[in-house]
């Protein structure tokens, strides 16, 4: 059973380790793909503890079934030789996602890079011949001129690959397509959500219609999540409020969003995944993961204690 917010371990055992990830779903296969925070956090000058981690790298874990998963070790680590690199220990990497590109047959992930004090604002792309790695890096770019701190990408049915990120310091979300080999931005910005401060984005396409959910900015702390429908990746987006329903709801179960997951072989089937975070003890930051119901253009994420993919065989 999936037991939301509890302590996850892996098949070896141990605590897994894939904060702000995303999943992808691939030849029979789910990829977990995250930020790897197995180390205690960093002691500050005035020593006391920070709410950062040294950065480690990118975690990915394999499974056939979303509940039991293989730790297929670190695919993107740290470069702890080069205080310039984006993948200091140093710096800032977050949110991780990874979607497979079938014109280059390549495996690319994007995520947040960022400095300490989240002035950079950037995101970074690795590809890599396998979902298991090791990805390479090659660099991190602005998004069409933009600053970019959370963000997602999301492919479409027809290929066409999307990013979706934080920018004007988080006032704005923005969106814009990314090119072929789903390694640059191009194209026409749109940009949703303006003056409402939302981050930790996670984005889905179900019956013709695109789906967003975020949280609010209050740092480390919970707030309500809400969601939004579109037309089409581009927008124009109508936020429709709150999707959560029972106890924690204005904390989004205490968690943050961070993927909708599409589950396979069950059309309308959907898994929200979010992250109930320890500030104190990012370490020991645990999952809320919960069925996400669609009725019509509605959206519902129920609070369960517990459950299994049962849970989508009677259409809640």
């Amino acid at each position: 059973m999936f037991k939301p917010g509890t302590l996850w371990n892996d098949t070896d055992g141990r605590p897994i380790q894939a904060h702000g990830g995303g999943v992808l779903f691939d030849r029979g296969t789910y990829y977990w793909f995250g930020e790897n925070k197995d180390a205690p956090n960093v002691v500050g000058v005035d020593g006391a503890f920070l709410a950062r981690v040294d950065v480690r790298g990118v975690s990915c874990y394999s499974s056939q079934d979303l509940l039991h998963w293989k730790n297929e070790g670190i695919v993107l680590p740290a470069v702890p030789d080069d205080p310039a690199h984006d993948l200091h220990p140093s710096r800032v990497a977050e949110r991780p996602k990874v979607i497979y590109n079938a014109r280059t047959k390549q495996y690319v992930l994007w995520l947040h890079i960022d400095s300490p004090d989240y002035t950079y604002a950037r995101t970074g792309r690795a590809v890599s011949d396998t979902p298991t790695g090791p990805y390479r890096y090659v660099g991190s770019i602005a998004p069409a001129g933009a600053d970019s701190r959370d963000m997602t990408v999301f492919q479409d049915t027809d290929g066409a690959a999307y990013l979706f990120f934080s920018s004007d310091w988080n006032k704005t979300t923005r969106i814009v397509r990314l090119t072929d080999d789903y390694l640059d931005t191009t194209g026409p910005v749109t940009e949703a959500f303006a003056g409402s401060s939302r981050e930790a984005p996670a984005v889905w396409t179900h019956e013709g219609r695109y789906y967003f959910i975020g949280s609010g900015c209050t740092g480390w702390a919970a707030n309500a999540a809400e969601y939004a429908v579109a037309p089409a990746p581009l927008g124009p987006w109508e936020v429709r409020g709150n999707p959560c329903v029972g106890p924690g709801t204005e904390t989004t179960f205490g968690a943050q969003s961070t993927f909708v997951l599409p589950v396979a072989g069950r059309p309308g089937a959907f898994v929200f995944l979010a992250d109930r975070w320890n500030a104190d003890d990012l370490q020991a930051s645990r999952y809320v993961w919960l069925p996400l119901e669609m009725d019509g253009e509605k959206v519902t994420v129920r609070w369960w204690d517990e459950w299994d993919l049962s849970a989508f065989d009677d259409g809640r």
